[in-house]
């Protein structure tokens, strides 16, 4: 990924220092205004611009993670159970996601055990893993 934008924007260089080329050549040869050069520079800019900007738009709208609700009903998750997974996934701690939802530290460890029974893990980090794996909550 890294190498694709880095190549990209070396040949938006080379590119641009060809343009720059041609068109001294144009100006010495009095082929064509400035005007229109700088025009076309801008024109080309543009479009490599709206190219760019559609491939971008196009990979985050196909790697984006949809959330399996039908998944997270079969698996017999309540709402609740639901939303201390996730924050479980964010690495709080029980007294941490106690806080956060005014509920009991003990309601926390009483939801978490249902979540691991319900996803036949052993731990909070296999229980994430698999619900990553369920598509049940962002990766």
């Amino acid at each position: 990924m890294v190498r694709k934008t880095i190549l990209i924007f070396a040949a938006l260089v080379v590119a641009l220092l060809a343009l720059f080329q041609l068109s001294k050549y144009s100006i010495l040869t009095g082929d064509s205004s400035i005007e229109t050069i700088i025009s076309i520079i801008a024109i080309i800019f543009f479009i490599i611009g709206v190219i760019i900007n559609k491939r971008i738009l196009h990979k985050e709208k196909s790697t984006t993670n949809k959330i399996d609700y039908k998944k997270i009903e079969e698996l017999g998750l309540s709402k609740r159970e639901y939303e201390v997974l996730c924050t479980v996934a964010l690495g709080l701690s029980n007294k941490e996601i106690a806080e956060k939802l005014f509920v009991s530290e003990s309601t926390i460890k009483t939801h978490v055990s249902n979540i691991l029974i319900k996803l036949d893990a052993k731990r909070r980090t296999q229980a994430i893993q698999i619900a990553k794996e369920l598509k049940i909550i962002q990766s």
